[in-house]
């Protein structure tokens, strides 16, 4: 009884805030292209130059478990806009589009009178474009990072209306400079996560990668100065994150922390009151739309499987979820994983155990996995090293935050975690079920060779059957297990 006079407590307060600010209530989504959670200043990187996030960070409140659905451009961002799983979007593959009556949460906001924009990458389909009333697409409306129309889109808006923006940079996706913010991070100075080479191509892949960062970082402290001097700031509700983890091996692609774990900051400062603070909480990026429509004051339907988390803006150590979910599908190679983790385990299902996780194309081709290569030729490769090209894989993997919270080490087949294994296993296989997904026999093959750069197989451009689409996934709102 005690706890729920405190969630009451806690729910009507939050009400309250969030009535005061229904006449006035902007939002911007900042959202990088392939950064992993851990590559900003704010959340304990050294090397990276990333002042204005941090101060928005020290400012608003920092959410240190937050998990996207997938680690892939496409299939993550339809997730965001649509509150749904990306089986459930029927675009769980990269480059693929979700059913035109599917519904976004800008479209919802357009329709309760808000001026929305998106400035900078789009790759979502064209029912997304309901969403928007003016879109900046393209390299020559957002230049070369995708940033470059954000602060002339805030002073082209009404002045009449609340806005939202979703602000998405090209940053820091591969090929990356020569531009202004080249040079920012010197390679010498680099110190290479510890999964990959210590070699200079890495050193040097690892410092453009962090001046791409330091661009996004640049144009964010534009648009809080333009929201300054249109004295919107206080009214303004600002998130930043990513849509995957970053374009090396073990990262994008991957469903543990490297690749699925987003930055998320928010920073409001009339609906933040503990500025400073940090949430431990498990959240998804499901529960993303129903938040903002929810602050906003805006019902929605049943599509979103996600749920609000408007009260962590209260008390960011409530605790929120129990479980969250992720997928990992084709991304111009042929895969089917899922994970579901809960606050002490991760739990990962392989169901392509054959094919090797070197990662996307565009890492495969980098410096970075070039260097790796390298040091296997030469037999001096590190087991976690080694992990990209370790063939066959396990079927089934379980990690121990507690003890292991890098995801290091598979305990699945120890006997002293044969219950966990059990409870986690029965839990994402009833989250497949609920959810309408399942295990195509046909997927989608791989379209390059592993390991070859840009050589094509026989399978380029042939679709297979996309997960889900037997099981009507579309139509299907459960949520699984919260």
């Amino acid at each position: 009884m005690k706890q729920l006079l405190v969630l009451v407590t806690l729910y009507l307060s939050f009400n309250s805030t969030v009535h005061a600010q229904n006449e006035k209530l902007n939002i911007i989504v900042f959202i990088a292209d392939d950064v992993s959670w851990d590559d900003l200043g704010c959340y304990g990187n050294t090397q990276v130059k990333t002042p204005n996030i941090d101060q928005l960070a020290k400012d608003g409140l920092k959410f240190d478990n937050f998990y996207l659905t997938a680690s892939s451009c496409s299939p993550s961002r339809n997730s965001i806009i649509t509150g749904r799983y990306p089986h459930n979007t029927g675009a769980a593959e990269l480059h693929t589009t979700p059913p035109l009556d599917m519904m976004s949460f800008p479209e919802l906001l357009r329709n309760n009178n808000y001026y929305s924009v998106l400035a900078g990458k789009f790759h979502m389909g064209p029912y997304a474009k309901r969403g928007f009333d003016k879109m900046y697409e393209g390299h020559k409306d957002n230049g070369d990072g995708g940033e470059e129309s954000w602060v002339i889109s805030l002073k082209e808006r009404p002045k009449n209306k609340s806005f939202f923006m979703w602000f998405a940079s090209y940053d820091a996706h591969r090929e990356w400079g020569p531009n202004k913010f080249s040079g920012t991070h010197r390679p010498d100075e680099m110190e290479p996560p510890f999964y990959l080479s210590n070699g200079t191509g890495t050193k040097s892949d690892l410092a453009k990668y962090y001046d791409e960062i330091k661009r996004f970082d640049f144009y964010i402290g534009e648009v809080v100065k333009e929201l300054k001097a249109q004295k919107e700031l206080d009214n303004t509700l600002i998130i930043i994150m990513s849509d995957n983890g970053r374009p090396f091996p073990h990262s994008k692609t991957r469903v543990n922390d490297r690749g699925m774990k987003t930055p998320f900051v928010m920073h409001w400062p009339k609906g933040i009151k503990n500025k400073g603070l940090s949430s431990n909480s498990l959240v998804s990026a499901v529960d993303i739309a129903p938040t903002l429509l929810t602050i906003a004051g805006i019902d929605y339907p049943d599509q979103f499987q996600g749920v609000s988390f408007d009260l962590l803006l209260i008390e960011p150590e409530h605790t929120f979820r129990n479980y969250i979910y992720a997928e990992h599908n084709w991304h111009d190679y042929e895969a089917h994983e899922r994970m579901v983790r809960n606050k002490d385990y991760m739990y990962i299902l392989n169901s392509r155990p054959m094919k090797p996780q070197n990662g996307p194309l565009d890492a495969v081709g980098s410096p970075s996995f070039k260097d790796l290569e390298g040091l296997r030729d030469k037999g001096e490769l590190s087991a976690i090293q080694a992990d990209v090209f370790m063939v066959p894989r396990p079927h089934e993997e379980l990690y121990d935050y507690k003890r292991d919270p890098l995801q290091l080490l598979n305990v699945a087949s120890l006997p002293e975690y044969k219950e966990t294994l059990n409870a986690l296993r029965k839990t994402l296989t009833e989250w497949m079920v609920d959810t309408g997904d399942n295990i195509p026999e046909n997927l989608t093959k791989d379209w390059y060779l592993k390991e070859a750069g840009l050589i094509k197989t026989e399978f380029h451009n042939i679709r297979g059957e996309m997960p889900g689409k037997k099981l009507n996934a579309t139509r299907n709102n459960a949520k699984g297990k919260f």
